[in-house]
């Protein structure tokens, strides 16, 4: 689609959750077919009474403090690309003005008489869904029929964990020196559900790459919130525990992954104490603290989970 977009200067409209690469697509779309300049326009800035100002430029003593003619984002993307990102956020005042852009090319700066041209392809983004967004009367629906012309929709990274491997594989040789993965980090990685989409995942590849002095990459090295899923998980099905550490050598022995998979490792033999601490610790956070419950998944009489968390230092 993005090949078919680039041969000519269609609007397009760029649907998907945040984090799912908009503006990488948008690029994509105006790199393959490069003319002018590529501008991005975001459009929840638009607070204050300088919003206008940002988009259509000002002359020189238009308001107070407009010491000097300034060009707007309208004007800088004349012969190329705007890129609206966040197109819903965009106030029904400023609506308007853009619809006039789009179907007669021109514009006036803030402060002037002179009415100036912009002639550019238009790409727009938003994670919301602009057709209830007209129904409730919050989007102009002339502005949302002259974007609408051809519409891309991302779906969310857990709607396509196929292309997990190949993202982990890209920001590690992105951000990594000879780095690696656990088999256990990566079982992980593909289960999650990633609600920040390819910005959470390259976070977390930057975050694990940052804290950790070796290349070897563990379940344990991911953020927090992946880190509760993990223990959670584990908790749910205590087989995966086990699974993780089967054919285990007598020391970490690196794997190649076919295709843009990421390279791991096996994971290490834990001492029993350690995997018994996070054993209770895992069947603890998927109780949410209730004791008795977390006994019973472990196996154990409430008692004996009682000397074993003060003997772990893990309660009060």
């Amino acid at each position: 689609m993005v090949d078919k977009l680039a041969s000519g200067r269609w609007p397009a409209l760029i649907l998907g959750e945040t984090g799912t690469g908009k503006e990488v697509v948008a690029r994509s779309i105006h790199a393959a077919n490069p003319s002018g300049n590529f501008v991005t326009i975001d459009c929840s800035a638009f607070v204050g009474p300088l919003m206008e100002s940002e988009l259509f430029g000002h002359r020189r003593g238009a308001f107070t403090g407009a010491d000097r003619d300034k060009v707007g984002l309208i004007e800088a993307a004349d012969g190329g690309t705007a890129f609206f990102d966040e197109i819903g956020e965009m106030p029904l005042d400023l609506q308007a003005k853009l619809l006039r852009v789009l179907q007669e090319k021109e514009f006036r700066p803030l402060g002037s008489t002179v009415t100036r041209r912009s002639d550019f392809r238009i790409i727009a983004a938003t994670n919301r869904d602009l057709a209830k967004e007209v129904e409730k009367g919050t989007f102009r629906q002339d502005l949302y029929y002259r974007l609408n012309v051809v519409t891309l929709r991302l779906p969310p990274l857990r709607e396509r964990r196929e292309d997990i491997p190949a993202l982990l594989q890209h920001f590690l040789k992105k951000y990594g020196s000879n780095h690696s993965f656990t088999q256990e980090a990566l079982e992980t990685a593909l289960a999650y559900d990633w609600p920040g989409n390819v910005r959470e995942l390259e976070n977390s590849i930057q975050h694990m790459v940052a804290i950790h002095t070796g290349p070897i990459l563990q379940a344990r090295d991911l953020p927090s919130p992946i880190q509760n899923f993990h223990y959670a998980r584990r908790a749910a099905e205590p087989g995966l525990a086990m699974a993780a550490t089967a054919g285990a050598g007598h020391g970490p022995v690196v794997h190649s992954m076919a295709g843009a998979q990421p390279a791991f490792v096996s994971s290490p033999v834990l001492p029993l104490v350690e995997m018994e601490r996070r054993a209770i610790f895992s069947a603890l956070d998927y109780t949410k603290g209730d004791r008795l419950m977390a006994a019973h998944l472990l196996g154990i009489g409430r008692t004996t989970l009682y000397r074993k968390l003060k003997e772990y230092q893990l309660g009060d």
